[in-house]
């Protein structure tokens, strides 16, 4: 396994942080997930009641973030909780959490105090929006600080029209990504140097770095052009159109005039390769509501899989606007790996659910487990890090720790 020998601490809750660990994990790192006393707020989001399949127990949401991992339940309020942590992090290759910063230094769990004890750590905090400046201290889900904050909302949304939210975790899961990159990359350096280092990971940088293409013009020019509705598109041979069966497709046009002839004779519209209004991509953009609606009016007259074959035959960059139940149908996202079955809670079982980012040919990348019940193992960890039995017990008691 990539990651075997790896041992992650996960101070972390809801789904950035979770998400990252439970990359690692995958990869076959041994990922201890810290819950604090009533468990990650994300187990009691989308359980299985009423869904038809009660008898897994399953929860799909906070199941797929926290696979893989051993779970333990510490109280960070108290003395005996917080140094309990710290132990764990002596034992730790990396220390990943979501806290903010002025809480996780007020709990003696900042890089400075776990470093000084552990050099090698690579120590990763994950948040809103960074370790410093005027808002560092401020709460951050995605939809404040990766989608709202960077300009993503007010971007995507076509000019005129009201803003929408991101859809769940969205920029959450793809700050995560960022975060296994950097943890491994500081992995890297911490084998040939012996030392760890502070990761700065947070939503806000990582949706700006998705949205970078825009941002560096605007850093450029001082401008950007808004997203305009589909009717009246910059470039109207990228858009999305309507078939006659009422499914849509994603048509994307290469820079420059080479797929211009091959759209028209895709779309069964040779006549606008004559027409003076549209023989430059100037001309294109200045008449763009009059193209869009000459290529409204062909795809209307085919059904998705009439268009399909001839947009292939004409070997144009083009894709199915799916909905999510046709997308788990989708031969080619089967094909690709990115649908895995996980183990359920109930012995024996399995259920479909998303796998990681990335695919390692010939390798277990897959799931390690099903996700821990809360303080499912906190005697067995806190017992591998030194703790006696009888001091184990004296935490149970305290409400320092609780097992499952």
């Amino acid at each position: 396994m990539l990651l075997q020998g790896i041992r992650v601490i996960e101070h972390a809750t809801y789904y950035a942080a979770p998400a990252a660990g439970a990359v690692l994990a995958d990869w076959g790192a041994d990922v201890i997930k810290i819950e604090p006393p009533g468990g990650d707020p994300v187990r009691k989001s989308f359980p299985t009641r009423g869904s038809g399949k009660e008898h897994l127990s399953d929860n799909p949401s906070f199941d797929f973030t926290n696979r893989g991992k051993k779970g333990v339940v510490l109280d960070a309020r108290t003395e005996d909780g917080r140094e309990a942590i710290r132990r764990l992090a002596d034992t730790a290759d990396v220390f990943l959490t979501n806290v903010r910063p002025g809480g996780i230094e007020r709990s003696g769990l900042d890089y400075e105090t776990l470093s000084a004890r552990n050099p090698r750590l690579v120590y990763c905090a994950l948040t809103g929006y960074g370790l410093e400046g005027p808002d560092a201290n401020r709460p951050g889900f995605d939809i404040a600080a990766f989608w709202s904050r960077t300009g993503l909302a007010r971007l995507t949304a076509p000019k005129g029209t009201d803003l929408f939210p991101v859809r769940t975790a969205a920029g959450d899961l793809t700050t995560s990504i960022t975060a296994v990159a950097a943890i491994n990359a500081a992995l890297i350096e911490a084998s040939r140097t012996g030392k760890g280092r502070l990761v700065d990971v947070s939503l806000l940088r990582a949706g700006l770095f998705t949205i970078a293409t825009d941002f560096s013009i605007q850093l450029f020019f001082d401008r950007i052009a808004s997203t305009r509705p589909r009717h009246e598109p910059y470039v109207p041979t990228s858009n999305f159109f309507r078939t006659r069966d009422d499914h849509w497709i994603c048509l994307v046009a290469r820079v420059g005039e080479v797929d211009v002839p091959r759209i028209a004779r895709a779309f069964g519209v040779e006549e606008i390769l004559s027409d003076e209004r549209f023989q430059d991509g100037r001309g294109r953009h200045k008449h763009s509501a009059e193209l869009t609606r000459i290529f409204d009016e062909a795809c209307a007259r085919f059904t998705r899989d009439e268009l399909a074959a001839r947009m292939d035959a004409e070997e144009l960059a083009w894709a199915p606007c799916q909905t999510l139940g046709e997308v788990a149908a989708d031969p080619q996202v089967i094909a690709s790996g990115a649908i895995i079955d996980a183990p359920s809670k109930t012995p024996g079982e399995t259920y479909r659910s998303p796998a990681g980012p990335v695919r390692f040919v010939g390798v277990d990348d897959l799931p390690k487990g099903r996700p821990p019940e809360p303080g499912e193992h906190t005697r067995e960890v806190l017992a591998s890090v030194g703790y006696s039995p009888a001091e184990i017990d004296g935490m149970l008691a305290s409400g320092a720790a609780i097992a499952g």
